[in-house]
């Protein structure tokens, strides 16, 4: 078994995937954990997967830039892909990212998160209503997929019979950030970026003039900027606008889909669920971190640097694998275990440092209100059918899960 471990760990190359990779990673991040913490792969990046390294890279940002535009240039070229990725939030340093990150953070206030629970509540009773008619269901078309898409239309207050395309738009911009894209997924990328930012100016020309509540819009928030007169540019307000959906969307729908899709593969964590509803909480953090949402994160060296002995020169493109971060053992006892009262649980689904998930306190709300809601509901789920997965390393998730309710 050993030697097989150092054979999968030699022969990890992030742009030649199997088949099996895609439907269950970890055994190979954990030969990688194992045998080659710090991968050297074939095409000169390095891919880290010990949650300590993982958590040194995130913090230390003065030799760990997220600035994309030396990695970015030669993958996308002169597109909307590449003004896209290098313009939002998760993709700069300070000072730029510290700036923008505070305008976004003031549209996320706790009291404004606080407001949003009674629609999200009120939706997600609507999403079950419709299910329970039903019977039999799709997972992430009925359910998963339809909260998050509605919250982050109710953030930026985008009429809901124009919120048809924002989940397309998002899955192709998201599906160009995978380490492999093909000329097809590029095409469809760009597109989505050209089509929502020319929806993104009408709705913007629109707010500017009639300007909405800015404690519940946060369209009109980030329009007005601080008091100090802090403002982003229109540049920097059409593509965090496209950033705080896509952030938003996909991950939001992977927790939930991997979160009941994990108790029912789980059904005595699930039970324990149902007896205990209070413990939705540590649940909710065991869901992220057992099956993270984002599996992957970048950054490049800015310079000379030793990481987990391992000498990286500047200019070094290093991912950071957070599904395999997540199941260290030297972090989490017991990590292939899934334990929904496990604490303490310092997973890095939200990563950690500078770059923390600005939407975290949202995407919780979100994924506890809808987990919850629907096992108070239907106890006696069940998966009746192979789920599909999405076919990506970098978002983790599900395309479709059949289910019944009964």
């Amino acid at each position: 078994m050993n030697a097989d471990a150092k054979a999968l760990a030699a022969s990890f190359d992030l742009e030649k995937l199997t088949p099996e990779f895609y439907d269950d990673p970890y055994p190979t991040y954990r030969a990688l954990r194992e045998n080659e913490p710090v991968k050297r792969l074939p095409n000169g990046t390095v891919f880290l997967t010990r949650y300590d390294d993982l958590v040194t890279t995130y913090k230390n940002t003065k030799s760990f830039s997220s600035d994309k535009k030396r990695e970015f240039a030669p993958k996308y070229g002169d597109t909307p892909l590449y003004e896209h990725h290098t313009t939002s939030l998760v993709f700069n340093d300070p000072p730029s990212h510290t700036r923008v990150r505070r305008l976004i953070m003031g549209a996320l206030s706790p009291r404004a998160i606080a407001g949003m629970e009674a629609d999200l509540i009120k939706l997600v009773d609507g999403l079950l209503d419709t299910i329970a008619a039903k019977g039999a269901f799709e997972l992430i078309e009925d359910f998963a997929a339809s909260i998050p898409i509605e919250v982050i239309g109710n953030l930026l207050d985008v009429p809901h019979e124009e919120r048809g395309p924002l989940r397309d738009w998002s899955l192709a911009i998201l599906g160009a950030l995978e380490p492999v894209v093909s000329p097809e997924v590029g095409a469809r990328g760009n597109k989505a970026v050209a089509d929502f930012l020319a929806y993104l100016q009408t709705l913007v020309a629109r707010r500017r003039a009639k300007p909405g509540n800015p404690e519940r819009d946060v369209l009109t928030r980030l329009i007005q900027g601080e008091e100090n007169g802090e403002r982003l540019s229109e540049k920097e307000l059409l593509h965090n606008c496209i950033f705080l959906l896509n952030a938003g969307h996909e991950t939001t729908t992977n927790l939930i889909g991997n979160g009941l899709v994990a108790l029912d593969r789980h059904p005595d964590q699930k039970q324990r669920l149902i007896d205990n509803p209070d413990m939705i909480k540590t649940a909710l953090e065991e869901m992220l971190r057992y099956e993270s949402s984002n599996q992957l994160g970048n950054r490049m060296t800015t310079e000379r640097v030793e990481l987990g002995g391992v000498v990286l020169d500047a200019g070094t493109s290093v991912t950071l694998c957070i599904g395999a971060a997540n199941r260290d053992p030297a972090q989490f006892p017991d990590p292939e275990r899934f334990d929904i009262a496990r604490t303490p649980n310092r997973h890095l689904a939200f990563a950690t440092g500078a770059h923390q998930c600005a939407g975290m306190a949202l995407a919780r709300l979100e994924g506890a209100i809808a987990i919850s809601r629907f096992l108070a509901r239907f106890p006696n789920y069940a998966v009746s059918g192979q789920p599909v997965r999405g076919g990506r390393v970098r978002f983790r998730g599900f395309l479709s899960v059949p289910c019944a309710i009964d």
